[in-house]
């Protein structure tokens, strides 16, 4: 067993043995093939890097040449403008060497000048003395022969001369006081020229006439025919709310808000904006919405008059004169918005005041309060001046103040410098070139007027002018007024207007009646 074992062993070491050198030879064959191209690679990526190196050492070269020569050219500009500095000094100095030569010069001929005129001057003053004194014996014997001529003695004649010097003296002084008087007059008008125009200088604003249209903008047109409503209820609802005249055309994206009053016309506006904004558009919604924004206007009033007051640097007004000064936003006076003019008419008259000397807060003050007359909640038949003067003087305003609201167009006697104060100064914003239209104020006044008439007949719950006053749309209660009554109503008003109004075409007369049930569930 053994025997046959050890064969054995034998065979497989000499097998192991064999296996290991034939590994060895083909591993050492392997590495020699990688080692080849190992070494082959390498020296592909030497020479590449040879090349690489090479195009990089050109490059560097090529920039560091560049910036030499940038280097260099920023080097010559500078050595250029220091040359140019240099040349500019030199030049300057030669230039100051010249004229301090010539005023050398100068001085010298004016020295010799002088001294040659100082010559003169000792020649002149010694022949004026001989002269004086040749004038002085002259003088003596003229006297002399004067006292034997007229048998007066010097004293005498000295008297006598001095009686006839006072009486000429008096005559020349009368002129010259005379002459005095008319220079100061002159002098007077100039320096009040001088106020008035420095004043306006110091207040000159923009004017911006009044327009009877608001443009509304929306966000696209598909909004137009959700205004407009079914069979157009909801555009009537907003006219008969507001009172305003909505023209819906072809303008991309804009409604055209149409009316006379500037108070209606923003009360539709800022209706339209709220109802395009909330989405709900119908009758109700459009009543509730108008209320609401009656309101806030009469809010935002107030909130412009004390505004108002606080910019003027005003103090210790009513509040019903507050809220005046903030309905003058929506009011014009021929075109010129009303609270502009009192504002600018108030800056007008603080700054002329002060020039003058005069209380310059009460000034302003009178100045902001002088047209109030010309926003009554209700229709007088006195004078806007007037008016204002009774509504100050109602709410404890000074007396210098009342007189210049009441005299600002000459209704009342003057009584302070106040007074003339505010009426130039009221003249000169309402006279300046644009601030006015004569035309648009008449054209308002045309149309209270026909709203007026419509008024003036029973049973008339709102009326309204619009299409530039083309239409007078009257809206009445259908408790009093039965359909019968109103072709009457609107006939008896085109008759009245044709009788008592003057004006360009055709005035249409629609009289419009609603019957309305209303209850409320619980």
């Amino acid at each position: 067993m053994n025997e046959l074992l050890l064969p054995a062993i034998v065979g497989v070491i000499v097998g192991i043995i064999i296996g290991i050198i034939i590994f060895k030879s083909i591993e050492k064959s392997k590495g020699k093939k990688i080692l080849n191209e190992t070494q082959t690679k390498a020296a592909s990526i030497l020479k590449e890097a040879k090349i690489d190196a090479e195009s990089i050492k050109k490059d560097k070269i090529l920039q560091a040449k560049e910036k030499f020569i940038e280097l260099k050219s920023e080097h010559e500009k500078v050595i250029l403008s220091r040359e140019k500095k240099i040349s500019d000094v030199e030049k300057r100095i030669r230039d100051r060497e010249s004229k301090a030569a010539s005023e050398v010069d100068k001085t010298k001929r004016l020295n010799q000048s002088l001294e040659q005129k100082e010559k003169d001057y000792n020649y002149k003053l010694e022949f004026l003395e001989k002269k004086e004194s040749e004038l002085e014996k002259m003088h003596n014997r003229h006297v002399d022969m004067l006292e034997q001529i007229s048998g007066f003695s010097a004293d005498e004649a000295k008297k006598e001369l001095v009686s006839s010097l006072k009486d000429e003296a008096k005559s020349e002084a009368m002129a010259f006081v005379q002459t005095s008087i008319e220079e100061a007059k002159l002098t007077a008008e100039q320096e009040a020229r001088k106020i008035i125009l420095g004043t306006i200088q110091r207040v000159g604003v923009e004017q911006a006439v009044e327009n009877c249209v608001s443009v509304f903008n929306l966000e696209s047109d598909d909004v137009k025919g959700r205004i407009i409503g079914r069979e157009g209820r909801n555009i009537r609802a907003l006219e008969a709310a507001t009172g305003v005249e909505i023209i819906v055309d072809d303008t991309p994206e804009a409604i055209i808000l149409s009316c006379f009053d500037p108070v209606r016309r923003e009360i539709a506006r800022l209706s339209m904006h709220k109802l395009v904004t909330d989405g709900r558009i119908h009758p109700a919604r459009i009543e509730e919405v108008v209320r609401k924004t009656e309101k806030q206007i009469t809010q935002e009033i107030i909130e412009v008059g004390k505004r108002t007051v606080i910019d003027l640097g005003i103090h210790g007004l009513h509040p019903e004169l507050i809220k005046t000064i903030g309905r003058m936003k929506y009011r014009s006076s021929y075109g010129q918005n009303l609270l502009q003019h009192s504002r600018e008419v108030s800056n007008l008259c603080g700054i002329m005041a002060a020039e003058m000397g005069i209380n310059a807060k009460l000034a302003k003050r009178a100045g902001l309060l002088h047209d109030i007359g010309k926003v009554p909640e209700t229709e007088s038949e006195l004078p806007h001046a007037l008016l204002g003067m009774q509504w100050a003087e109602k709410y404890g305003e000074k007396a210098e103040v009342c007189n210049a609201i009441g005299a600002h167009h000459d209704e009342i006697e003057m009584k302070s410098l106040l007074s003339p104060i505010v009426q130039v100064c009221d003249a000169i914003s309402g006279a300046r070139p644009g601030a006015r239209r004569q035309v648009l104020d008449s054209y308002i006044q045309r149309l209270k007027d026909l709203e007026a008439i419509a008024f003036g007949f029973s049973g008339v719950q709102k009326a309204y002018a619009i299409q530039a006053g083309r239409e007078l749309r009257v809206m009445v209660e259908s408790t009093k007024v039965n359909d019968t009554k109103a072709a009457e109503l609107s006939f008896s008003i085109s008759q009245k207007i044709q009788n008592d109004m003057t004006y360009p075409g055709q005035v249409k007369v629609t009289v419009i009646r609603e019957t309305r049930a209303v209850n409320v569930a619980k």
